[in-house]
């Protein structure tokens, strides 16, 4: 899941996922609160539904969140 995150942040900021580990924070990564949203967006339409919370703050953690 943590790749799918990663796949989905790359797309939307049109990098390669080689930029981004599962560990870094959303914010290092240069998402704001917007870009968090167009993410849980984009989720949701994987048929994946989680909500954000502030300790959820790296894919690692989101992936994690969506586990349980």
């Amino acid at each position: 899941m943590e790749q799918k995150i990663i796949e989905i942040i790359a797309e939307y900021q049109g990098k390669p996922v080689s930029c981004y580990n599962p560990d870094q924070k959303f914010t290092e990564m240069g998402l704001d609160s917007l870009d968090l949203a167009e993410l849980l967006i984009q989720l949701e339409e994987a048929g994946i539904v989680v909500e954000l919370s502030p300790q959820i703050n790296t894919p690692a953690k989101l992936a994690q969140a969506i586990k349980e």
